[in-house]
């Protein structure tokens, strides 16, 4: 659901809805510490089960949250399975219904929690797609990051636009870290220490995680703070790490336009988004030997269950290596 849909419905919901939508707001903002992202998703959701349920209750003005029962919250799900709602949207959409439910019964809108008896659909798994070592080198090195693949005057030595030092910066230093792009476009200059090649970062509900980077992305990002950076730099540029075209904080959908190209030029490899670096990056280390444990600290997932996903993506090097290795394989 698009925020200005959302802005829609919550304009016809009766005051009591509508007043109980800006108190779960405040909670997740205030209290819980979820990104604007997060926030909206459940927000949209909240909204939609309420609309949902005045208009089981034939619009009546005086509908509150005290009158959502199990059976409406059953009503909805399948209204929303109806118009083609997946399996991961449907198991999301059940949780955002038991925050809420739960945040109202914790202030007293409701008196039990009809969401307590409320199940899931198992969100269905696939496999992320991912670069290999090889596409992955090609991408770095190739002309989105101004690397070998550059034209004859900048290997006679010309001196490089700001923009593609950043852009080889960004890349380099999104698959040496597996960072989100959000944690990417929030870093300020003194978040990474260059002596030793860690980035201070602030992931999901505000937590700070240290990530390190190798040489080639320290590197990479040393050319662009040397020479890059001092030229792009505006009036609201602050300290912010990667700056945009007009001199401010980096545009997070910059970020994903430039990885996709990046990754569309490279021949036989999957047009990525920068989340699939990240699944690149987590994936290699794996195969690499990294134990699951250290991948984990690295992405700054929550559970460990989230991190095994990766254990999936590199079953096809644990075949080669048994195929080669067994004597009946």
């Amino acid at each position: 659901m698009t925020r200005s849909s959302t802005d829609a419905l919550r304009a016809a919901l009766p005051a009591a809805l509508s007043d109980a939508v800006a108190g779960y707001r405040r909670y997740l903002t205030a209290e819980r510490n979820l990104s604007p992202a997060t926030v909206a998703a459940y927000l949209g959701d909240v909204v939609s089960l309420l609309d949902h349920l005045q208009r089981l209750r034939g619009g009546a003005a005086a509908t509150t949250v005290g009158d959502l029962g199990l059976a409406d919250l059953r009503s909805w799900l399948a209204r929303r399975r109806s118009t083609g709602a997946a399996r991961s949207s449907m198991a999301r959409q059940v949780s955002s219904a038991r925050s809420f439910t739960g945040w109202a019964l914790s202030i007293g809108l409701i008196d039990t929690d009809p969401a307590g008896r409320l199940v899931a659909p198992r969100a269905e798994r696939r496999l992320p797609a991912v670069l290999d070592v090889g596409q992955a080198t090609e991408m770095l090195d190739g002309p989105a990051t101004g690397g070998p693949s550059t034209t004859p005057e900048q290997a006679a030595g010309d001196e490089p636009e700001p923009a593609a030092l950043r852009d080889r910066a960004i890349l380099e230093l999104l698959y040496a870290s597996a960072l989100r792009v959000s944690e990417l476009v929030g870093l300020d200059v003194e978040d990474l220490d260059r002596h030793r090649r860690v980035a201070r970062v602030t992931g999901k509900g505000n937590k700070e995680r240290t990530v390190p980077y190798g040489a080639p992305a320290d590197a990479a990002v040393g050319r662009w703070l040397e020479l890059g950076r001092d030229r792009m730099t505006g009036p609201r540029s602050g300290r912010a790490l990667f700056l945009g075209a007009r001199g401010g904080r980096m545009d997070q959908r910059a970020v994903r336009d430039l990885v996709h190209r990046a990754t569309r030029a490279v021949p036989g490899a999957p047009e990525l988004a920068p989340h699939g670096l990240r699944h690149s990056a987590a994936t290699h280390l794996l195969d690499g030997g990294a134990d699951l444990r250290t991948v984990q600290e690295l992405l700054g997932h929550a559970s460990l269950a989230t991190t095994q996903l990766y254990t999936h993506v590199s079953a096809e090097k644990l075949r080669a290596v048994y195929t080669q290795a067994h004597p009946r394989a």
